[in-house]
């Protein structure tokens, strides 16, 4: 039986998902710029992106199990140093969203689709911090954790595009609010960067199963 922290995890992600960041931009360009069907297929594309971290979290979760002691204890630092950079740089972040609307010419679906994906699978930012995030949910006891950290993944993806689909039905009402409401998007930013900073204490002072 797979033994995870869904509550946890689910409302932590849709936090992390929530906060502003390249692939929210991104979005909400794709649809100023070309209309919501642009917007709504860059979304589905930035989550299969996702689908392929998943995956090299999944192998990469798997490896160091299998590692030695001092390779689990060095990946887990640095894993808990990211999560912390990223904590420290979002409770120093300002409440601003900067959106820029590519006009361009026109793109077929089936390209848009790629460049979401393309944004996500090149962005290495990506890969450590599924690396460093997804493993916090799982049991330390759990009877399987790398499929833990797999399906976790695959969830992960699908709740970025139950999040990021809407923002591409309402980027203009939604980009235009946030700019006039920056305390918004400070506050969003501080709760974000809190919930990062305790997951990378709790993964600093993990012990090895």
């Amino acid at each position: 039986m797979m033994e995870v922290s869904w509550s946890v995890f689910i409302l932590t992600s849709l936090l992390v998902i929530a906060t502003p960041g390249q692939d929210m931009v991104l979005v909400m360009s794709r649809t100023l710029a070309r209309g919501t069907r642009a917007g709504l297929v860059t979304a589905a594309g930035v989550s299969v992106g996702l689908i392929g971290h998943t995956i090299l979290a999944t192998l990469g979760l798997g490896a160091i199990l299998q590692a030695s002691e001092w390779l689990f204890t060095a990946l887990k630092l640095v894993g808990a140093a990211y999560l912390l950079y990223l904590g420290i740089g979002l409770l120093r972040s300002s409440g601003t969203l900067e959106v820029t609307a590519d006009a361009g010419r026109a793109h077929s679906p089936l390209r848009t689709f790629a460049q979401g994906a393309m944004s996500n699978l090149s962005n290495p930012k990506v890969a450590i911090f599924y690396l460093a995030f997804l493993p916090q949910f799982v049991h330390a006891d759990a009877a399987h954790p790398t499929l833990g950290v797999f399906v976790l993944g695959l969830v992960f993806a699908c709740l970025t595009f139950l999040v990021k689909g809407p923002v591409a039905l309402s980027a203009g009402l939604l980009s235009n609010w946030i700019r006039r409401n920056p305390r918004f998007l400070t506050g969003l930013h501080r709760t974000s960067g809190v919930v990062m900073i305790g997951l990378g204490l709790k993964l600093a002072f993990e012990r090895r199963n």
